[in-house]
């Protein structure tokens, strides 16, 4: 009974904070609130409140942290491993309210943003300004930038510009107690003792809010080049990629691989015609955006003349306008129909020492055909930055649990000195493997600084850690 009251206090006093408008309870809460991409399966959360500024993130958490309550940040819940699931008894705090673009600078090349802004809106306002903003993902249209900061995104153009974190100035933070942090720094060089927005960057909810944040903006882009190659190997590939860098003077944007069986797979799925024929080992998507793509399309070909010449290249396709480029990339990102049709599948999101990458994937294909005649396979991904995707499935009648699927998988990645993570998280959904990657003195201080900043361990519990 005690117990009763105290939450139905919790509401009241939640409802007097963000407005009943913004409060939902119960049956209320809408179903897409309850789930992530994941097949992560959480448990009932006690409200759904969605606030509109800072301060009223700042007293939501003050008020869960004197009830000792359970708050589950969520900003477009387009993870994939259930960082973002409700915990028991918990509030879901949705930053969709903070969608606002509060600055562009373009003198500075920066721009102010709330965290609930969704990234397409973001890269948009930045191009009608005459810049970009270059994090881009396949759920572009839906996820939210707290949430990417919060996960430090990678996506499709990490070779060129780098993870979420090096796009990121400044940061504003609610912590646990509701104290604001304000660390909205907006320039790039800020030497004054340690940055403390790199402890929230990638801690996924579990010390702090994320409520606005200072974005580094890049020149504008007109266009891009781009064509499909196939090579011999994965060796090949990589001589290729050192060869177009340098030949490009480091300007590729992104150089993305798939093997024959995600090539195959992905024009059986979409219907799309096959740029190159499909019965070569492996296919690199190569890119180079800039401000004017057809002057620079000459030292495009010519980087692939050269290629040629050197063997490293059998077989290739040139995107001859935008629409092509787009029809590249469409393949690329035909995964979608692939794992609907596969259904259920484990989805592997994992990165290795550039140098390594192809023995390892034939070291895991050799393992799972073995332990998994019936399984089918496919891997691709952002190998220019060492990240490498697997999807395993359909898994029912094979491995349902998946467990021993990722098993195989993880403890060859451990071997090969890989993170079991690349860009996704960890969530829940990779908790029972993060020690494959990160060493008991780090779990340790990682264990340290959440209890510093949220001695209760209200804040996105039992997830990471």
């Amino acid at each position: 009974m005690q117990r009763e009251r105290s939450t139905a206090g919790l509401v009241t006093a939640l409802e007097r904070v963000v407005g009943a408008s913004q409060l939902k309870v119960g049956n209320d809460i809408p179903d897409v609130a309850l789930r992530d991409w994941s097949d992560e399966l959480g448990g009932t959360p006690l409200a759904l409140v969605t606030p509109r500024h800072t301060d009223a993130v700042a007293a939501v958490m003050r008020l869960c942290h004197g009830y000792d309550t359970p708050v589950v940040p969520q900003g477009g819940r387009s993870g994939l491993a259930g960082g973002a699931v409700p915990s028991e008894g918990a509030v879901l705090l949705s930053l969709a309210g903070l969608d606002r673009i509060e600055e562009i600078d373009v003198a500075s090349g920066l721009m102010v943003v709330g965290a609930g802004c969704i990234l397409q809106r973001i890269q948009e306002a930045a191009l009608d300004a005459g810049l970009s903003f270059p994090l881009d993902l396949g759920a572009r249209g839906s996820c939210q930038i707290g949430g990417n900061i919060a996960t430090n995104a990678g996506g499709n153009r990490v070779i060129r510009y780098g993870m979420t974190r090096e796009l990121v100035l400044g940061l504003e933070v609610v912590l646990a107690d509701g104290t604001i942090l304000p660390m909205m720094n907006r320039m790039p060089k800020n030497n004054a003792a340690l940055d403390l927005k790199h402890l929230f960057i990638g801690s996924e909810g579990t010390l702090g809010v994320i409520t606005r944040a200072v974005l580094k903006l890049h020149p504008g882009v007109g266009g891009a080049n781009a064509a499909l190659v196939a090579v011999a190997d994965f060796e090949a590939a990589a001589g290729l990629l050192r060869h177009a860098q340098r030949e490009l003077s480091c300007r590729v944007t992104a150089f993305e691989l798939m093997w024959n069986d995600y090539y195959r797979a992905v024009l059986a799925e979409t219907g799309q015609r096959a740029p190159v024929a499909p019965d070569h080992a492996l296919y690199a998507l190569i890119e180079m955006q800039g401000a004017n793509a057809d002057a620079e399309r000459p030292g495009f070909e010519a980087m692939l003349e050269t290629a040629f010449e050197a063997e490293l290249v059998i077989d290739a396709a040139v995107a001859q306008s935008q629409r092509e480029v787009e029809a590249f990339w469409s393949l690329r990102d035909g995964v979608a129909e692939i794992l609907s049709r596969r259904a259920p599948t484990i989805n592997f999101d994992v990165s290795l020492p550039l140098a390594r990458i192809g023995e390892c994937v034939d070291e895991i294909r050799a393992a799972l055909e073995a332990a998994f005649p019936a399984l089918q396979l496919i891997f691709f991904g952002h190998a220019g930055d060492s990240n490498i995707h697997l999807v395993a499935g359909p898994i029912t009648d094979v491995d349902p649990t998946g467990h021993g699927i990722e098993k195989t998988v993880y403890e060859i990645i451990r071997t090969y000195g890989g993170s079991v993570s690349a860009e996704h998280g960890i969530g829940l959904h990779k908790k029972p493997w993060l020690a494959y990657s990160r060493s008991e003195s780090e779990l340790a201080m990682l264990r340290h600084l959440k209890r510093s900043l949220d001695p209760k361990g209200i804040l996105n519990p039992g997830k990471v850690l």
